[in-house]
């Protein structure tokens, strides 16, 4: 059984954990190999100790890429859901994958800014707005959409179960699963 890594990358509150575990849980079921890496697992007790600098926002990227990688090559399916906020990170995770030969897939979970705010899962667009917070991802830190994902997602135009679905479809398609 053959592994990959799908890296869900959006802004903060764009659906890309829900999807990720949606998706998890349908692969599973089925009988694959499935790990999540969420972002905020990871910052707690791979990354602890990096803050949310470019330089450290790019080593969290590169250190969850690694990982995501090892795990791939092992026949494990990867869902990755995290902002990834950088062209430049995104593209040397591609790459170290590439290298060696494991599976990979970029998913833009494409929310936009207004309806992430909307949702705020964990509060951090209402603590951004009363000035408690600064570095936002897409507010007042950049975020670098994708120019050619393998599949862009409009998580505020369909339901969890549609978009895992079209990632399903992808993965089948390209032969990952």
């Amino acid at each position: 059984m053959s592994g990959a890594t799908v890296w869900l990358t959006g802004l903060p509150s764009a659906g890309k954990t829900t999807i990720a575990r949606t998706l998890a849980g349908r692969l599973r079921g089925e009988g694959h190999r499935v790990e999540v890496l969420d972002g905020d697992e990871i910052r707690e007790f791979l990354s602890a100790g990096l803050g949310f600098s470019r330089e450290d926002r790019h080593t969290n990227v590169q250190r969850i890429g690694f990982v995501a990688r090892l795990l791939a090559s092992h026949g494990v399916t990867v869902l990755v859901p995290v902002i990834a906020p950088y062209e430049k990170s995104r593209a040397a995770v591609r790459e170290l994958h590439r290298a060696h030969g494991t599976g990979y897939l970029e998913v833009h979970v494409a929310t936009p800014v207004e309806v992430c705010s909307v949702r705020d899962v964990k509060g951090l667009y209402a603590r951004q707005a009363a000035g408690e917070l600064t570095g936002l991802t897409g507010v007042d830190d950049p975020y670098e959409a994708p120019a050619a994902p393998d599949l862009r997602i409009a998580a505020h135009e369909q339901g969890v179960e549609e978009s895992a679905g079209a990632l399903y479809a992808l993965l089948g398609e390209r032969g990952l699963i």
